[in-house]
């Protein structure tokens, strides 16, 4: 080949390559599914909702006439609304073998299995966790049937509690397993009190470096402890917030240790979370009033077991009906909110009076 023709070759290859990376490099408006452009670089924010009547039962049939979403007090056009029976479940059961919930702990098995078995179709998945002293999955993404026989394979221990770590493994499995159209949602069973997560562990520890733990008298050692772990609690709170927001996970729990969570502060606290937790993202935290079933009363043990039994029935009952009612609403944001700030949401329905809502608050701004 000439020198001319090789040099006129190259330049040829040379402009496609320009003109292939230039286009590669330049974002590209695309239509909506209603012809309306948005840019590239708009955020897809993605909205759990539970509707049900005044009888707790789920409303079916609403469509996007039905909602309206306010971005810090702005409205927002809604992409699209999937109903619950177009979007598949993903669920991430977690249940906590700790001493704690030890009373009670083969009542919530058998009726959490139950609750599988009840909520999920042919698409949907579970996950099995346990709280323990540290986060373990037991079973990983699969059928009603399968994951309520590996519930049912797990025992109560004695030991520490990572509750914070073991909700926030739970998440971050849901946001890299589940498929990118599902309804995401951690359960949790458990009484929210943390013993061993590492960063409690750690500032527990780190505030004991700090003084010299051989002088110290046993109250002010003990009032340290308390301090340090009550403050990286609230750090906890915090990041399992986020890291549940950015997973567009909904969280639900059930308390089994009733009225008695008031007896101590940590068991306060714990409760707080869960309630916060469920709040953020539009689920709920159950705290049912069991009765006593270890008693010197044969006969009133068996009577309180059967009542318990029940409770539990209609809270998982109520669970299941909220997840039938769940839509899944979709909008792209283009405001332009600074990375990692929490946007609030104000989340509604137009001209549906008697009706209750579940959704969540807000969401934090990510890449």
């Amino acid at each position: 080949m000439q020198r001319n023709q090789l040099s006129g070759l190259c330049l040829i290859i040379l402009f496609f390559a320009f003109v292939t990376t230039g286009a590669a490099q330049t974002p590209t408006p695309r239509p909506s599914d209603d012809g309306d452009v948005i840019r590239v670089d708009s955020r897809l924010i993605v909205v759990p909702v539970s509707v049900t009547d005044a009888k707790g039962l789920p409303v079916a049939g609403l469509t996007g006439q039905d909602f309206r979403i306010l971005e810090e007090g702005r409205a927002v056009t809604l992409e699209g609304v999937s109903a619950a029976d177009k979007v598949p479940l993903e669920i991430a059961i977690l249940f906590d073998v700790s001493a704690s919930t030890d009373s009670m702990f083969r009542f919530q098995v058998d009726t959490a299995a139950k609750f599988l078995r009840g909520v999920m179709r042919a698409e949907d998945r579970a996950s099995v966790f346990l709280i323990s002293g540290r986060p373990v999955m037991i079973s990983p993404r699969d059928t009603a049937e399968r994951s309520a026989a590996a519930l049912q394979t797990i025992a109560p221990t004695k030991g520490f509690t990572a509750f914070y770590d073991s909700v926030a493994t739970a998440t971050e499995y849901l946001k890299r397993n589940a498929p990118q159209a599902s309804r995401r949602v951690i359960l949790v069973i458990s009484d929210g009190e943390d013993t061993n997560s590492d960063r409690i562990a750690k500032a527990i520890q780190d505030g004991y470096k700090k003084v010299n733990v051989n002088t110290i008298d046993s109250k002010s050692l003990y009032q340290l402890t308390v301090a340090n772990r009550n403050s990286a609690a609230a750090a906890e709170r915090l990041r399992v917030i986020k890291l549940l927001q950015d997973a567009d996970t909904v969280f639900y729990s059930v308390n089994p240790a009733g009225s008695s969570y008031m007896l101590n502060k940590m068991s306060v606290f714990g409760q707080e979370n869960m309630q916060r937790f469920a709040d953020v993202t539009g689920g709920g935290a159950f705290l049912p009033k069991f009765r006593q079933v270890e008693s010197k009363d044969a006969y009133q043990n068996a009577n309180n077991v059967r009542q318990n039994s029940e409770m539990l029935d209609q809270i998982f009952s109520q669970l299941a009906a909220e997840l039938r009612a769940q839509y899944l609403i979709q909008y792209y944001s283009e405001s332009d909110f600074p990375l990692n700030k929490y946007v609030k949401l104000d989340v509604g329905l137009q001209n549906r009076p008697g009706l209750r809502l579940r959704s969540r608050q807000g969401y934090y701004v990510k890449n």
